[in-house]
């Protein structure tokens, strides 16, 4: 049965509240979202938060944070409210039981009179026949009342071969085994995914439900409650999953999964991450890959979801993060440089000259703190201490010629005069190359430049001496150099 396609489109997120957001999950939620967004309709977050025993404290509120973190907004939802609510489905039991009344009043549902101890032996009697177990091969002719202590089961009575369209895997159907007398309310009086779900999207008026390819086994099921709740079925998005760096199995625990906040916390940016996430599965085609928010939601169509797995690698997620970061503004940089480092150096002149420095050398925030703690910043903000030794460059340097620390002296003092006759106007890396290259070619540019290079920054590695003494300006430079004349 095919849905009206003038209806505004409508999409839903519904996690249950069990642990942390994996990828997989915010995977399909950013793909419902990228949808009813291009569509311009509706995408709504709710709680499906039946299975008690699994519920983690405070899953909750981590699941709205990743959302948001990642980008990703509703219309309605739990913590914003809104014309279809409440949006947790603990909160929503009533409705359920108004729809459970109402199969068992049109005799397509009933109470299960057996114990768990009546069931198993069932199931053992179709095992040693060799016949898969069907529990509407034991319906009760004459099942009690349902007064909510016992499960109320749909009553299947159209044994049929299931048969339907999903939106990325085509035409699917399913045989009679398939269907079976499912459980819509349990014991305990709360409803089971199979029927809350499908009660939550009709009066959400969910137009399109986008999840996980697992749940297409159980689609027959769910075909068999909207035909006894004579509703129209909203389309069915299948996505792909998710699978590890090998694309071997899906992505789980062991394979490195992790919680969703993780990223942002080692640095990522979360519109890289909403950039990878959307190409794991999705191609808008071309051979393009950086885009922002906004083009993915423009470009975004069901059609182009693809039907194999994707793989969720974290190289090429930092290849991403590395690629946005060229995005960034400099005050960007400027602001996530300073809060990392100590008070005494946040010197916000000097960080601003060394933004192109930390902008080439990071894939992700928290690599400026590896930078940090390897001292690869300190010699921007004060004078390191340098020997001898460090000034004299290393043998395969020199190209066959002797080295000591008089000539290295020679050289630094060469070069203070050089930078001398440098206007300060005219102070920066070109200028200074310009001046010291005929003179450091002539007398060797390792021997030369190695000593200028660590007098300034007293590191084996450093950018080269051109850059540092353009950022340090003519006088701290002269300084240093002159102080490397003194050991």
């Amino acid at each position: 049965m095919c849905m009206n396609e003038n209806k505004k489109v409508v999409t839903r997120f519904a996690p249950s509240p069990t642990g942390y957001m994996h990828v997989g999950g915010v995977r399909t939620a950013l793909f419902a979202y990228a949808f009813a967004r291009k569509m311009g309709g509706t995408f709504i977050l709710r709680f499906e938060d039946t299975d008690k025993a699994r519920e983690v404290e405070g899953s909750k509120e981590h699941i709205i944070e990743s959302l948001k973190w990642i980008g990703i907004d509703w219309d309605e939802g739990p913590d914003i409210g809104g014309p279809h609510g409440p949006y947790i489905q603990s909160e929503r039991l009533s409705h359920y039981k108004k729809y459970a009344q109402m199969l068992t009043d049109k005799g397509l549902a009933y109470a299960d009179p057996y114990t768990e101890e009546e069931i198993e032996k069932f199931r053992k009697e179709a095992e040693e026949k060799k016949e898969p177990f069907l529990y509407r091969n034991h319906r009760p002719e004459n099942p009690p009342a349902w007064d909510g202590s016992q499960p109320l089961r749909l009553k299947i009575t159209n044994i049929k071969t299931s048969k339907w369209y999903d939106e990325v895997r085509g035409d699917l159907e399913a045989g009679p085994e398939a269907l079976d007398d499912l459980i819509l309310i349990k014991s305990d009086g709360y409803p089971t995914y199979n029927f809350a779900h499908i009660i939550d999207d009709l009066e959400m008026n969910v137009t399109h439900i986008v999840r996980a390819d697992e749940f297409i086994s159980s689609t027959p099921k769910f075909l068999a409650i909207y035909e006894a709740l004579g509703i129209e079925a909203p389309k069915f998005v299948s996505l792909p999953p998710v699978m590890g760096a090998d694309g071997k199995k899906k992505l789980g625990k062991r394979d490195g999964a992790k919680d969703i906040l993780d990223y942002r916390n080692e640095g990522y940016l979360p519109e890289a991450f909403f950039n990878f996430l959307a190409f794991i599965g999705w191609n808008p085609g071309g051979e393009k890959e950086v885009y922002t928010k906004e083009e993915i939601i423009s470009l975004f169509d069901i059609a182009k979801i693809h039907t194999g797995g994707g793989k969720f690698n974290e190289e090429k997620l930092l290849w991403f993060n590395k690629e946005h970061l060229k995005l960034q503004s400099d005050e960007a940089f400027i602001n996530e440089i300073t809060k990392r480092l100590p008070t005494d150096k946040q010197n916000t002149e000097t960080i601003s000259k060394i933004v192109p420095i930390v902008r080439d050398h990071i894939s992700k925030w928290s690599d400026i703190e590896t930078m940090i703690a390897a001292g690869d910043l300190d010699y921007y903000f004060e004078a390191p201490k340098i020997s001898i030794e460090g000034l004299i460059c290393p043998e395969k340097l020199r190209k066959g010629k002797d080295v000591s620390y008089n000539d290295v002296k020679k050289h630094l003092v060469y070069i203070i005069d050089t930078l001398e006759n440098i206007a300060e106007s005219d102070w920066n890396s070109e200028k200074i190359k310009e001046m010291m290259w005929e003179y450091a070619s002539t007398e060797g540019r390792g021997i030369v430049l190695w000593a200028m290079r660590f007098a300034l920054s007293g590191k084996e590695k450093s950018p080269d001496p051109f850059v540092l003494a353009d950022i340090l300006g003519k006088q701290e430079t002269k300084n240093r150099i002159h102080n490397a004349t003194l050991l």
